[in-house]
């Protein structure tokens, strides 16, 4: 596999000014002492987040080292099932199903596992249509764009949403992941919720091979389709929107563009699910919110661990690295790397707690 790993080599001499966050674990570890490598492996959304998070523990803890594979959200999932990876990211939780009827390698069985939302973004609907920088859609319209039922730039449909915007009458190409990818689950999961009379094929993380469109692996192949194509539209993390023009959803009256704050606030609203563990905080999005200023079409990913290890030598480096993420320091390195939202502080406490406990 390929890793993405960050280097401390070069960058000893300037680990006296920085110290992890004022997070406590457990048992307080000085960083000198923090030693060994860890694989994680998941969501490729995540991609840009993780490069912060490591470089930034890596800073600090000069001795460890965090090498992270984005091979995409359900690959990291079996990659830690099947002991693999220590810890995985990934675009969704693991079902309650899921979980009852895996058997996690690294993990001590009967200890369960931790599931913190650690990254919120907003998934960006991104186009490539000259001229146009932003449209104005409801989740209907977004729906029939993604079945095909609309296939024309001047629809009707679209044109009503954006009179002052010039459409050409060019085909629409729809491109979406090829892969099974978190990023997919929660983009259908707001359309089966939002427009249900639409999109009746529900949250899934494969995309329905009946709707057809165009395919492209990962986070990084939908962004380059859009980029390189005339007239396409898909679906990506919105810290790889870039220049491409997107899309602001209508949520009841009014249309929001996706911003870091507007994804926080439709998290903030709604609930933990029910029937978890007491550290698997998986996040119930209300995705067909009237809310004013919630951005729905929002993106939660989790960092996965053991609550307790089979083997307890990296456990130290594992609970200082996830110490670190989400902890203040961390969760604003993200930001300012992946443009992402940080966590509340009611998210915090609850992930700090359970983070500490990890053995």
């Amino acid at each position: 596999m390929k890793f993405t790993r960050l280097g401390t080599v070069s960058i000893i001499a300037m680990t006296t000014a920085l110290t992890l966050s004022a997070c406590v674990p457990a048992a307080p570890i000085d960083p000198s002492e923090l030693s060994g490598t860890i694989i994680g492996a998941g969501a490729s959304s995540q991609q840009s987040a993780q490069e912060s998070w490591v470089r930034g523990f890596q800073l600090a803890n000069v001795h460890a080292t965090v090498e992270y594979d984005p091979i995409g959200s359900g690959g990291g999932r079996d990659t830690f099932v099947g002991g693999g990876a220590v810890f995985a990211a990934s675009d969704r939780a693991f079902t309650v199903e899921e979980i009852a009827e895996s058997e996690f390698v690294s993990c001590v069985p009967g200890t369960g596992i931790l599931e913190i939302p650690a990254y919120i973004s907003p998934i960006a609907i991104i186009f490539n249509v000259d001229g146009v920088d932003s449209l104005d859609l409801d989740a209907d319209t977004i729906a029939a764009i993604f079945t095909r039922d609309i296939n024309r730039w001047d629809d009707t449909a679209i044109a009503e949403q954006n009179p002052n915007v010039e459409l050409p009458d060019q085909r629409i190409t729809a491109v979406h992941r090829a892969d099974d990818s978190g990023t997919t689950a929660n983009f259908t999961s707001y359309l089966a919720e939002a427009a249900p009379d639409a999109w009746d094929v529900g949250s899934i993380e494969k995309w329905p091979l009946e709707y057809g469109g165009e395919a492209a692996p990962q986070t990084s192949g939908v962004v380059d389709a859009v980029t390189n194509g005339t007239g396409t539209i898909g679906y990506a993390d919105a810290s790889r929107a870039g220049d491409l023009g997107t899309v602001a959803v209508k949520v009841g009256d009014e249309y929001v563009a996706y911003s870091p704050e507007a994804a926080a606030a439709i998290v903030d609203v709604s609930p933990f699910g029910d029937d978890r563990g007491a550290t698997d905080f998986a996040v119930e999005i209300d995705r067909a919110s009237t809310a004013s200023g919630v951005y729905p079409v929002v993106l939660i990913s989790y960092l996965i661990a053991c609550n307790e290890y089979v083997s307890s030598d990296k456990v130290d480096v594992i609970r200082g690295y996830l110490d670190y993420v989400i902890s203040p320091e961390g969760q604003q390195a993200a930001a300012d790397g992946a443009g992402s939202a940080p966590i509340s502080q009611r998210l915090f406490e609850k992930a700090n707690a359970a983070v500490a406990a990890i053995k």
